[in-house]
């Protein structure tokens, strides 16, 4: 099954990308689906509709669609980092990805780093993915971004999934020495460095390359 390409994505694109995309009763569903997260349908009853709407929404509207309609449930909800985060706690992993995807739309600030964090320390590779979106790349201090990208590495995540990769990897030299030393264990013990590992390499090294 195909999955929406949801990380870069801004609200407006993905509502006219799903409209364009799903059948005429998903189409209905997602449609009531917003409109009851932006009125906070349910809200004093122990868990609101919106965010039951959450669990519904694959088999509403397929897998491939999920995560897109997650993010946007989420945003029409204009959920905060408090309901963000219970979502995430007590959600599914699809559930916890979109939260994930909808942290940029909805948190402008560092409040959230820790869904981000605890994302990072699972071994779901998807999961991974999407905590590396636009959210971590302003957010994420140095030393835990660098641990992420070496994350990725191990577990076999495309490093096109961070944002922003280009930029902060740029003339960072402790990552490369991090990345120069991780290829070297490799190499020591007889396994292949991933493609991706010396891609990120060259753009961590390249200052110094300048420089010298």
């Amino acid at each position: 099954m195909t999955h929406e390409p949801v990380t870069g994505s801004g609200p407006h694109a993905l509502r006219e990308h799903l409209d364009r995309h799903l059948d005429a009763a998903a189409r209905a569903w997602f449609h009531q689906a917003l409109d009851e997260a932006a009125a906070r349908t349910g809200g004093n009853a122990p868990i609101s509709t919106w965010e039951l709407r959450l669990a519904e929404a694959g088999r509403r509207c397929g897998s491939g669609h999920a995560d897109a309609v997650r993010v946007l449930i989420l945003c029409a909800a204009g959920a905060d980092t408090a309901a963000l985060s219970r979502v995430y706690r007590q959600g599914t992993a699809a559930e916890r990805r979109a939260v994930l995807h909808a942290l940029p739309h909805l948190v402008p600030g560092p409040e959230a780093v820790p869904l981000v964090e605890d994302a990072l320390r699972t071994n779901d590779t998807r999961l991974v993915a999407a905590a590396l979106g636009p959210y971590a790349a302003r957010h994420l201090d140095a030393h835990a971004w660098r641990h992420a990208v070496l994350k990725c590495l191990f577990t076999g995540v495309p490093v096109d999934a961070v944002a922003d990769l280009d930029e902060r990897a740029h003339g960072d030299a402790e990552l490369a020495r991090m990345l120069a030393a991780h290829a070297a264990e490799r190499t020591a013990a007889g396994r292949p460095v991933p493609g991706d590992l010396n891609r990120v390499l060259a753009l961590a090294a390249a200052e110094t390359r300048k420089e010298s």
